[in-house]
């Protein structure tokens, strides 16, 4: 297990600024920026104003994914999300990447394909999403009326491992150190894990290895074309978002766990079970959220949880080995420099939910204050 003493400390003791060693990179802090959708990258193009976003989160050793990026023409289903499908988007997102490494962050794109959560509006042609199931969800949910997906042939999901393929070649292109796989929250790849959406009767569903089967050929084929080195997946069995629920989730994040290990990840990524849809519940301020500890045990390389977390809570999963690294989203999007105010403890900015995903390219993105600004 990728786990370090925590022999390196700070001044103030803090246990999420001690350094890790995540594969080949050196990380100086335990602190990751959570990938977020911002709906800024119109018509799916990143444009120049992401630099300033993620450069302004970017802090020497520090660690930050992109927010959910598709892989093809087909895998969107939110306004103005990037893309990673096109050349205009490889070279969009280049001086994004640039501004980060000037900082000398390290940055990993997640590639992202949305499946059955889609509008017709959003597909090529106005045709069906598409995903494992003809099943859809609920009209309404979420606020917007999905489409009633069509069901993928197995000729297309063998083209749809393809994508996610080119689309880590085209990451490292654009010079991102390496890709998350976006196995996570509802969209297609989960749809295809999770037994209550899956609902197949070949080789991709039914038992739990079937059901896993689309996820490890995306894994095996993504680092065949860059290395394992560079791949990291992110994972949600216990969400429930976009109706994406399975009967056993304590078993089907075990097996993952184990099973990705013969891949030899760079890092696995998953959410905890307190975060249900866009709803976290709160429980005691230090509660030990034993819930992932399974997976935690069984994978071999770096561990990052996700969900909830605040200092204290950070400070003390990394205390207790409960995690390497923690990725902080809400409180990272409204604190540019929350790697420092971690540091000396200070007060934080309060987000704005209203502002998440409006298309402005500054308020409620580039505008939040750095401490100094505050004062």
């Amino acid at each position: 297990m990728a786990v370090q003493n925590n022999s390196i400390t700070t001044s103030l003791n803090v246990p999420l600024l001690t350094h890790f060693k995540m594969g080949e990179f050196d990380l100086s802090h335990r602190i990751v920026l959570a990938p977020l959708t911002r709906g800024r990258s119109y018509k799916n193009v990143p444009q120049p104003h992401a630099a300033l976003y993620y450069s302004q989160r970017a802090t020497e050793g520090g660690l930050l994914i992109t927010e959910a990026t598709g892989v093809s023409d087909t895998s969107q289903g939110y306004r103005d999300t990037p893309g990673i499908w096109t050349k205009e988007q490889v070279e969009a997102w280049k001086p994004i990447v640039d501004a980060v490494h000037q900082k000398g962050a390290i940055f990993f794109l997640q590639i992202w394909h949305v499946g059955r959560v889609s509008t017709y509006d959003f597909q090529p042609n106005g045709q069906a999403p598409i995903s494992p199931t003809d099943k859809g969800i609920t009209p309404g949910l979420d606020g917007v009326d999905w489409a009633p997906p069509r069901q993928l042939t197995k000729d297309e999901i063998h083209g749809l491992v393809n994508d996610f393929r080119v689309a880590a070649r085209n990451a490292m292109e654009a010079g991102f150190d390496g890709v998350e796989i976006h196995g996570a929250n509802g969209y297609l790849i989960e749809q295809f894990l999770k037994d209550q959406v899956n609902d197949r009767t070949d080789e991709y569903g039914g038992s739990l290895e079937n059901r896993c089967r689309f996820a490890f050929e995306i894994v095996e084929a993504v680092i065949k074309e860059i290395g394992s080195n560079r791949v990291g997946i992110r994972l949600s069995p216990y969400s429930d978002f976009m109706e994406s629920i399975d009967s056993d989730p304590d078993a089907l994040g075990l097996y993952l766990a184990n099973e990705l290990n013969k891949f030899d990840l760079v890092y696995l990524h998953v959410i905890e079970p307190r975060v249900r849809g866009a709803e976290v519940l709160q429980g005691p301020e230090d509660e030990y959220p034993h819930k992932l500890l399974p997976m935690r045990k069984a994978f071999k390389n770096t561990f990052i949880a996700a969900g909830g977390y605040n200092r204290s809570k950070g400070n003390f999963a990394i205390s207790e080995n409960y995690a390497d690294l923690v990725t902080y989203g809400r409180l990272f999007l409204a604190n540019p420099d929350l790697v420092r105010r971690y540091e000396l403890d200070a007060p934080l900015n309060k987000y704005d939910r209203s502002t998440f995903g409006i298309p402005d390219p500054v308020v409620g993105y580039t505008d939040y204050p750095f401490l100094d600004e505050a004062n």
